[in-house]
């Protein structure tokens, strides 16, 4: 039974019967899945022995909940919490709460009440004043994103989004003093052309910056600020100019924090246009130099969101594992720790069992290429240092910049084989332009998936007849090149593009609830785990679809029927041969230096 891709816009797929096999395998990984008896909390451990490999797991937060206790009250290495780098500055919750509202997009911003805006414009103030107590100060950053949202909503944002009364209030109060309060970026910032706020300043339509690169980053800021777009090259040799930022207060390059994090903020809520879009993917390209290329006849390029998953279980590390059993190896990226959820990633896990996270690209490819293994995960800290040291400020910024699109959209390391990325997408409206910068990747095959919370992970779960509007999780949309030529160098003609929403019931999969993990580390370990040992169950069924639906849609060799690429997908876990690429993965990487 096959079902091949349909080159027109959209497509269904063939439903298979899942047929569920015994795992017999006396040589599996076996660790117990302990966590309350009855109602007495109980410490949960999880111990894995391979080759003298031992992990410990902590209270997760289930158990925290249970005792009563704060994530903020225990170090607990099984959190994805605390894996927050602990120099980086805490911000000001208030301004923090203020940013959320109003740096977002035209139709999404939530216009502050009068006694919203009082609060947040005196604490600015106060802070501004050095008067500010028992808070942490209003950094440079907060400033920057927080006056760039509300000029560009005055500016350029419809009648419903601009300011509220209450704000055009508190502003009228606020304003005459903090002219006498704040640093000059700031002002021009606030009010850029002078003609926002009236009297009291001239500061925004005279300010040119102090050096060169600053000088640069202020043309591009004011068009920035009034709405406006960007090229290519301009967008390029602002972040060019500007990173890697330092670790002292301010930039390397003496740019003022307030001016990059304004740009920053300033280009998302405008919603990047495609030119700029690639400015941001392919700036920082030639970091480190050539590009390396492995020798495999396949390497997919996962993208999933940096900043992870607060709620469900995140399948794509253990998906990896059993692709590459079949020769589909993959590379995953990410980081440790990315705001603004602060999730559970692959850096995270990976760490947790032990495995080198700080492997460099041509160890990555190493990897890659070794069967043994088979795949890869890059940390952007070592892949990208420039983009890496944003991580900081982009807590402070609050929102999402145009990064957190396009760092999903990445190839640390090519192949001599055909190339794929697969990126997953929350809002809708960000589909198409990951795809665009897939196709300007020059892959063969690009693929968007809609996974539970904007993550790569399709699920087994039933739409809820409430869902809210727009795309179902499941939605899937891209295209796979016929030719053996690169999608960038082959016609419109040989390419297909195709959009679906998977229903996993259509493939003998019962429906489950997706399994919950809550910011867990050690949870979401002890799920995949199981899973590769051949546990059945809800995360057995998850790493399965989306093992056996991805190879399907990219055009994977032997995935042209999906029932075929589905039992090969449970083959690789019910042999043991998953989890053996894991520990095996795990193994490699610590010897390597």
């Amino acid at each position: 039974m096959k079902a091949l891709l349909n080159p027109q816009s959209s497509f269904s797929l063939s439903p298979i019967q899942i047929k569920r096999p015994t795992y017999s395998d006396a040589s599996c990984l076996r660790f117990p899945l302990t966590g309350f008896n009855g109602s007495r909390p109980q410490r949960r451990k999880l111990f894995l022995h391979h080759g003298g490999l031992k992990i410990k797991a902590a209270l997760d937060s289930a158990m925290m909940e249970q005792f009563g206790l704060k994530e903020t009250d225990i170090k607990n290495p099984a959190l994805s919490t605390t894996y927050r780098r602990s120099e980086i500055p805490k911000a000001n919750p208030t301004v923090l709460d203020a940013q959320a509202r109003v740096c977002t997009g035209p139709t999404q911003t939530r216009p502050l009440s009068e006694e919203q805006a009082f609060k947040v414009f005196d604490t600015i103030l106060r802070s501004a004043r050095g008067e500010l107590k028992g808070e942490e100060p209003v950094s440079k950053a907060q400033l920057g994103a927080f006056f760039a949202g509300m000029t560009i909503r005055a500016n350029a944002f419809p009648e419903e989004t601009q300011w509220s009364e209450g704000e055009k209030r508190a502003m009228d109060v606020f304003w005459p003093l903090l002219v006498r309060a704040l640093p000059p970026d700031v002002l021009f910032i606030a009010d850029p052309e002078g003609s926002l706020l009236g009297t009291g300043s001239s500061v925004g339509p005279t300010f040119v910056g102090n050096e060169a690169k600053e000088m640069r980053l202020v043309g591009a800021l004011r068009e920035v600020l009034a709405g406006g777009h960007l090229g290519y090259e301009e967008v390029k040799g602002v972040l060019r100019d500007v990173l890697p930022l330092g670790s002292e207060d301010g930039l390397v390059s003496g740019v003022s924090e307030s001016l990059l994090s304004a740009f920053l903020i300033g280009q998302r809520m405008n919603r990047e246009t495609d030119r700029e879009l690639k400015a941001y993917c392919l700036a920082f390209d030639d970091e480190l130099g050539d590009t390396p290329v492995a020798d495999v006849k396949s390497l997919t390029h996962y993208g999933e969101p940096y900043d992870g998953n607060t709620r469900f279980f995140r399948s794509t590390l253990f998906v990896a594992t059993v692709r590459a059993c079949y020769g589909e190896s993959s590379l995953l990226h990410g980081v440790e720790w990315m705001p603004p959820k602060g999730g559970v990633t692959e850096e995270q896990m990976l760490k947790f069992m032990g495995a080198n996270t700080s492997l460099s690209v041509h160890q990555a490819k190493e990897l890659i290429e070794d069967e043994k293994a088979g795949f890869a995960y890059l940390s952007l800290r070592e892949a990208r240092p420039s983009l890496y040291s944003l991580v900081g400020m982009r807590e402070h910024i609050k929102k999402r910049p145009p990064l957190a699109t396009t760092e999903k959209v990445q190839q640390f390391v090519r192949a001599t084989g055909k190339e794929s990325i697969v990126a997953g997408f929350y809002h809708e409206g960000y589909e198409e332009p990951l795809l665009m910068l897939m196709r300007r990747r020059g892959v063969h095959s690009g693929l968007v998936v809609k996974g539970e919370e904007g993550a790569l992970s399709m699920t087994t779960r039933v739409r809820a007849a409430t869902a809210s509007k727009g795309f179902p999780v499941n939605y899937c949309s891209g295209f796979r090149s016929l030719s053996s030529d690169t999608a960038l160098e082959a016609d419109g003609v040989s390419r297909q593009s195709f959009n679906l929403e998977v229903d996993a019931r259509n493939y003998g999969f019962e429906p489950t609830e997706t399994p919950r993990t809550d910011r867990s580390v050690s949870k979401n370990i002890e799920l995949g785990l199981a899973a590769l040992r051949g546990e059945k169950g809800a995360a057995y069924d998850r790493i399965v679809l989306n093992a056996g639906i991805v190879d399907h849609l990219l055009g994977s060799e032997g995935a042209e029927d999906v029932a075929v690429a589905m039992e090969r997908a449970k083959e690789a876990i019910d042999s043991g041969k998953a989890l053996k690429k894991l520990l095996n993965y795990i193994e490699i990487s610590r010897k390597m230096k």
